[in-house]
């Protein structure tokens, strides 16, 4: 089953602007040593939480899953309307 969340990343205006950003970060850590140090503590704690998260919310997923199942199906469709209304979805940020 198609995941919404995975079509949307795949769409080229919203990956161009992620790469984009990717770019911007990894510069400002490699430019700036204190930023980088900021930065990986930052990182480090974020991977913590999300792990964390995951772990107490595995358990609610689970219970849930048709619900997200339903709401999946219906965000793609939505996505799918969108991207027929929008043409411009399917361009990177620079065009």
């Amino acid at each position: 089953q198609e995941n919404v969340l995975q079509r949307v990343l795949q769409l080229p205006v919203v990956s161009s602007t992620c790469e984009t950003l990717q770019r911007k970060y990894s510069s400002t850590k490699e430019s700036h040593p204190l930023m980088a140090s900021v930065c990986e503590v930052y990182e480090r704690g974020v991977q913590g939480a999300g792990a964390l998260a995951l772990w107490g919310m595995e358990p609610v997923v689970r219970r849930l899953e048709p619900q997200f199942a339903v709401a999946n199906s219906l965000a793609c469709r939505g996505l799918d309307h969108l991207e027929e209304k929008i043409p411009a979805l399917q361009y990177p940020v620079d065009k």
